[in-house]
Parts: C-alpha cells; sequence; structure tokens
C-alpha cells in the first residue's frame, strides 16, 4: 500500500498537537515532529476519499499553514520513517531514541520512546524544555504528575530519576494507549497512567507537577494544579511562547504560585513556579 508524506509547517499563535489531532481523525496513521513542523503520514487510497483532501486543505487554510505532499512507496515506508527520526540528547545526560536505534550505555538517561499518533518525541522544542527543566529537579523519592503526558517520556525520565510515585494523565485515548506501551518498553511499569482530564487527577499532595499542554488548557486548569500540589511544591509548564509567559505568570499567582525562572528555545517557553 502507498502512502503519502505530508510535511506542514508555518505553526505561530497555536500548537502543532490541534493539527495532530485533526489529522489523526481523517485517518493520519502516525506523525513525526521536525524542525520546521510536523509530517503527517497517511494511505494514498484513504486521502483520495471524500472529504478527506478537501478537509484537509480546509485545517490548512483555516490555521494559516503550509503543507506539500511527497508519495512514498510502500517497500520505502519503514525505512523512510526511521531515516527522519533520529535520538535526541537533551543536556548531555539525556537520549530519547526508538526501539530500531542502538542502545548507548553511556548516557545517565536513556529513553525508548515509539511516538505512534502521540505527541512528545523531544524532537519538539516544548518536550526537550520540559526534559531539561525536570533534569534541574530532585524527584527523588517525590510524588510527581505529569498533565497531558502524550508519549509518557516525561514520566518515564521522572521514573528513572527514582521518583516515589508517577502518575501520567492524558485525555487522548491514542496517547494512552502509547504512553502504556513506553512504560513496558522502559521497565517503568509502576508508572500509574490514566485516561481522563484535570479531574481524573488521582489524591493531592504532589511534589511536582508537569504540565506540557496548550496554553488556553493551562490557564483553565493552573488553579487544579496549585491545588494538588503541597506547599512548596514546583510546577513546570510549557506548550506556550514566549509573548504567553506574562500572562501565565498573572494566573499561576492567583491560586499562590510563584514564578521562579523560565528557559525559551524557538520563542517556546519552559517555565518554573513554586507554591
Amino acid at each position: 500500500m502507498d502512502y503519502l508524506q505530508v510535511s506542514i509547517s508555518g505553526f505561530t499563535g497555536f500548537e502543532p498537537e490541534i493539527v495532530i489531532a485533526q489529522l489523526a481523525e481523517l485517518g493520519f496513521e502516525s506523525f513525526t515532529e521536525t524542525e520546521s513542523g510536523i509530517q503527517g503520514f497517511i494511505r494514498e487510497d484513504m486521502y483520495q476519499e471524500i472529504p478527506v483532501s478537501i478537509y484537509l486543505q480546509e485545517i490548512f487554510e483555516a490555521h494559516g499553514l503550509s503543507h506539500s505532499i511527497q508519495k512514498i512507496a510502500a517497500q520505502n515506508w519503514n525505512a523512510l520513517w526511521e531515516s527522519a527520526y533520529e535520538p535526541v540528547v537533551i543536556a548531555g545526560k539525556c537520549r530519547v531514541r526508538a526501539p530500531f536505534h542502538a542502545a548507548d550505555t553511556g548516557i545517565q538517561y536513556e529513553i525508548i520512546i515509539e511516538p505512534r499518533m502521540s505527541f512528545g518525541t523531544a524532537h519538539h522544542e516544548t518536550t526537550s524544555l520540559m526534559l531539561e527543566l525536570l533534569m534541574q529537579e530532585d524527584v527523588k523519592g517525590k510524588r510527581v504528575l505529569d498533565m497531558g503526558c502524550g508519549t509518557g517520556v516525561l514520566a518515564i525520565l521522572a521514573n528513572k530519576m527514582q521518583a516515589a510515585q508517577v502518575v501520567a494523565i492524558d485525555n487522548d485515548e491514542w496517547a494512552y494507549s502509547n504512553a502504556v506501551d513506553n512504560m513496558e518498553k522502559n521497565g517503568s511499569p509502576d508508572v500509574i497512567v490514566i485516561q481522563g482530564e484535570a479531574g481524573a487527577i488521582p489524591g493531592p499532595d504532589y511534589d511536582l507537577i508537569i504540565a506540557n499542554i496548550n496554553r488556553n488548557v493551562l490557564l483553565r486548569d493552573i488553579p487544579v494544579y496549585a491545588a494538588y500540589l503541597k506547599e512548596h511544591g514546583v510546577l513546570l509548564m510549557s506548550g506556550f511562547y514566549e509573548q504567553d509567559l506574562d500572562q501565565i505568570t498573572v494566573a499561576s499567582e492567583q491560586p499562590g504560585l510563584h514564578y521562579v525562572s523560565h528557559q525559551s528555545d524557538n520563542k517556546w517557553v519552559g517555565a518554573k513556579f513554586v507554591k
């Protein structure tokens, strides 16, 4: 079966996971993150069906995105996907790779991620920022919550950093299933993976909450995160741009969270707040 590779760029002012969710509903089977945006893969026969090709154009026009389409012969599908998915090393200490990459025994934390349709392979700035911020925290023996866990990469790192308990939550069925599989691949079966929203958070008193979600969800749920944090607990957030940091900070101050610091990469932000 022949596939089409749809390369999408021009993301400004909103998050690519919105488009990924829309494309998944149209029948796209997998996605990879690139420096300029994302690539989606769909069977050629499915793309030609009405109304998939029409809806696809409407999505791109609505968000002001650019795209190109390339046909991929079926026999080259796996090789192309593997060649486009390179391991990522964060701060010289954490390496995120796919199952088909060779292991690196010289790295402190190695994480195996098979992304499927989920967001979080460390190729995107928000994920790499959060991995770096997480490695700056002492989570040994502490309770950690990963909201919007996607592939589960951040929860896996927290588990490898010897957190006492890690809970990972995502409202997307694909992400939930993908995260469960990735926990097994990384020897982290004790991580609790839940499909749901903020209302599904089990129990209070977390030492650290990680939330790599889009700005609007963060603004809505920051008070919930604050309520579930211990006094002096840490909230790490990403998924928004530099121009949104002031708004995020104001929203965080209202439930008693105080801005500590942030890091930026290509206008994306990873920020630390303390209760």
